[in-house]
Order: C-alpha cells, then sequence, then structure tokens
C-alpha cells in the first residue's frame, strides 16, 4: 500500500480552488502562535480561514492564556499586512484573505476525561492519539455547526507530530459530522523552518512542549538529565 503525500494533497486542492477562483471557509485548529505562522501564511491565499483556538490539553490557564493572547497578536499582525497590502519578505501576496478567531474557553476537565487511563503512555503514543481525536472532533463538530467548508488542524507541522495518523483521525472526523476535512502535512517544503523564522520575526512566544502536564514532565526530565 503506498504511503500519502497529505502535502502533496493539500497543494492539488489549493491549486484547484486557484484555478476555480473559489475561496472556501475553513476552521483550522490552532495550537499555539509559532506553529500556525507557517500555515496561515500560506492556506490565508486560498481560504477565508478562521482560527479555531481549542486546546483543552493545555495543562494551566495561565499558559493557555499566554498562547492564546500570542495567537491573536500573530493575527492582527497578519490581518495588518492584509489591510494596508504590506507583504514584504513573505510567502503571501495580495490575494491573502484576512483571518477571523473563533475563541474557546479553558476547559482541561475535557482533556483529563478524554486521556483517562493513558496517563503513563508515552509521548506520542495512545494518550496523544485521544488529545488529537478530542480536538479534531470539536474543530469537526463546530465547522459543521457554523457552515464551514472544510476543517484542519496546524499539528501536522510539528516534527513530533504523526502526520499519517493525524490525516486519519481527520478523515474519520470527516466522515462523523460530514463536513471536509483538508488534508496536510505542513512540516514537508521547509514548513517547520518557515515556524520557526516567522516565529523570530513576530518576537513569538515559544514553548519547549506540547501543553499537557506529561510532555511538560517529560521536557523537564530530559533537560534534567541533558544538565548531568
Amino acid at each position: 500500500m503506498n504511503k500519502v503525500n497529505y502535502s502533496k494533497e493539500l497543494d492539488k486542492i489549493m491549486d484547484a480552488l486557484k484555478k476555480e477562483g473559489r475561496t472556501p471557509t475553513l476552521l483550522l485548529q490552532c495550537c499555539c502562535a509559532p506553529c500556525s505562522s507557517a500555515c496561515l501564511e500560506r492556506l490565508r491565499e486560498c481560504f477565508k480561514v478562521t482560527v479555531f483556538y481549542y486546546n483543552p490539553n493545555i495543562s494551566e490557564r495561565a499558559e493557555y492564556e499566554k498562547r492564546k493572547a500570542e495567537e491573536k497578536r500573530l493575527i492582527e499582525a497578519y490581518n495588518r499586512q492584509v489591510d494596508e497590502q504590506d507583504f514584504a519578505g513573505m510567502h503571501s501576496t495580495a490575494a491573502a484573505n484576512r483571518i477571523e478567531i473563533l475563541d474557546c474557553d479553558y476547559d482541561g476537565q475535557a482533556y483529563e476525561e478524554a486521556v483517562k487511563g493513558y496517563e503513563s503512555c508515552p509521548e506520542g503514543g495512545d494518550r496523544c492519539t485521544r488529545c488529537f481525536a478530542l480536538r479534531l472532533g470539536k474543530t469537526a463538530e463546530t465547522a459543521k455547526e457554523n457552515g464551514f467548508d472544510y476543517f484542519s488542524t496546524t499539528l501536522t507541522i510539528s516534527p513530533l507530530k504523526n502526520a499519517d495518523k493525524l490525516n486519519a483521525i481527520g478523515q474519520e472526523m470527516q466522515e462523523r459530522y460530514g463536513v471536509a476535512f483538508l488534508p496536510s502535512d505542513f512540516k514537508k517544503k521547509d514548513g517547520y523552518k518557515r515556524s520557526i523564522e516567522l516565529s523570530k520575526e513576530f518576537d513569538l512566544y515559544r514553548q519547549n512542549y506540547c501543553g499537557c502536564k506529561y510532555s511538560k514532565g517529560e521536557s523537564f526530565h530530559k533537560e534534567n538529565v541533558t544538565e548531568l
């Protein structure tokens, strides 16, 4: 069985949209400003993107609010570029669309319930799979309720996230909720590298763990081992 190149699948969809002159709506689950930076820069060319900030996995409310504030600051900066037609040094062009945000309140309990019994799983294992399903499921449900054409996630930009697994979950939620999932592997085509460049350009707050207390604990442990 041939491995699907989700990056090329996204390219095909975007190329087709450009030829058709159509600009569909996209509800994009974003985990943080650094990861979403390169994704938004690219997607706003072909979609009317609404960022869906749904991340109940983040372990502390203060951290959640800090990351959300940075996401909003990035969106404001991108929208200024569109309003002022200032794209110097950016990949986007005059075709870029403004970006909206659909805010969510902190709901750590939803995450705890989703991963109950999987707390001891290693990073990248079944606990993470359940977390992905929680966030993508909520995104698909919200996209359906609000009439979006597509839904997707920025999570595939991370070198530590399994794009095959994320796209499989997205397709499962597409079937469950009846709204189209936009495939991606944003780390490809130097996407992750671009996110680092943009993070420096916009001076974005970057964290060294995914968000949950388990990933935070693993990151802390690795740092301590390295220092020994």
